[in-house]
């Protein structure tokens, strides 16, 4: 998901689906219960930040269908083909569960074990299995931290930094 100032992006608008002007949206797969809550969005069309009700949101295997409040026709939606849409930043903070995190939040915190300082978190990637904190080491190195309650005990946004149980190894 895309942050830009506010707003935080959660699809793209890929294309038109039927002709009643619905929106081929493909979304993060994980985020299909909070688009499914949503009844507003924007869509940013020339650089600026359109508000959009919506009407109702469909499933397809691969993207979500969604129907816009005054979108209508093929060409009412075609003019926001390949567009992001956007939510505002404290309404999907709002729905992120207890342990979750926007991945340019942990960007940039220091990372400590034993009460040390050992590295920064430089960016997060995923195994499939779970999230990878990717940590640059004091010696420069990049080591992947697995993101589990057992290694990352605890992340504190307000003070930016996260505390981890080192493993031998688990930082080169």
């Amino acid at each position: 998901m895309t942050k830009n100032k506010d707003y935080i992006s959660i699809g793209k608008i890929l294309n038109f689906h039927g002709v009643r002007g619905e929106a081929k949206v493909g979304y993060s797969k994980n985020q299909a219960d909070f688009l499914k809550q949503l009844t507003d969005v924007f869509i940013c069309f020339e650089k600026e930040y359109k508000p959009f009700k919506i009407n109702s949101v469909k499933f397809n295997n691969k993207f979500a269908i969604i129907k816009f409040d005054g979108i209508d026709t093929i060409n009412d939606i075609l003019i926001y083909k390949n567009c992001l849409i956007y939510v505002p930043q404290e309404t999907f903070e709002e729905a992120l569960d207890e342990g979750e995190y926007l991945v340019d939040d942990l960007i940039g915190l220091d990372v400590y074990s034993n009460d040390k300082k050992v590295g920064v978190v430089v960016g997060v990637t995923s195994n499939g299995a779970n999230d990878l904190l990717s940590v640059k080491t004091l010696s420069k190195k990049i080591s992947l931290v697995p993101f589990v309650d057992a290694i990352v005990p605890d992340v504190d946004l307000k003070n930016k930094k996260i505390i981890i149980n080192e493993i031998q190894g688990l930082l080169e």
